[in-house]
């Protein structure tokens, strides 16, 4: 109980400190299978508003300033043949989001396969994870139990990770939660 209460001060002190610092400069990693929304989910928080998007062939950068981070977000394309070239994006990485269609019940294998093969990569090792579950204003989209069980995520021990169901073209609401599970994640470190 005392070690909660020097903790909680640490990380109060912490954060006052922060604001006198400036921004903190972080990288993520922003990658899934192709139609996933990575890029329409970037320019959503980015723009705060929906962009008309092309299948990202190559990648996409954007800073965005969320909280006390600046974050160089890597929007990587998602193709099969792309999906190669993530690990040219590995180096210096904060933070990993992926973005899942939780729609496409059919890929969730693939969806899987990509996951394991990213979690053992020694340039990735213990950075965290942030699930983004997009799609979720479709009627037949998974929830975030189904995601979890269908990833197998409960086995991941040697990282923190989190599901946030979101919806990029309907509602900022899960976006937004999201980034603050990464920005937190990022401050506790």
């Amino acid at each position: 109980m005392l070690s909660d209460f020097f903790n909680n001060l640490a990380s109060f002190f912490s954060n006052i400190f922060s604001l006198f610092e400036g921004k903190k400069q972080t990288r993520i990693l922003m990658i899934g299978l192709d139609g996933a929304g990575k890029s329409t989910l970037l320019y959503k928080l980015k723009l705060g508003d929906i962009v008309s998007t092309v299948p990202t062939i190559g990648f996409n950068v954007e800073t965005i300033e969320y909280k006390n981070l600046s974050m160089t977000v890597w929007d990587v394309g998602g193709q099969y043949k792309i999906r190669a070239l993530w690990k040219h994006y590995y180096h210096g990485t904060n933070a990993i989001i992926f973005v899942v269609d939780s729609t496409d019940r059919e890929r969730m294998d693939e969806v899987k396969e990509e996951i394991d093969t990213l979690l053992i990569q020694e340039e990735l090792k213990g950075i965290q994870i942030l699930i983004f579950a997009n799609k979720q204003d479709m009627n037949n989209a998974m929830n975030t139990s189904e995601i979890v069980d269908s990833l197998n995520l409960n086995s991941i021990k040697d990282r923190k990770w989190y599901v946030q169901p979101c919806s990029a073209i309907k509602s900022p609401h899960g976006i937004y939660e999201g980034f603050d599970w990464v920005a937190n994640s990022l401050n506790n470190k």
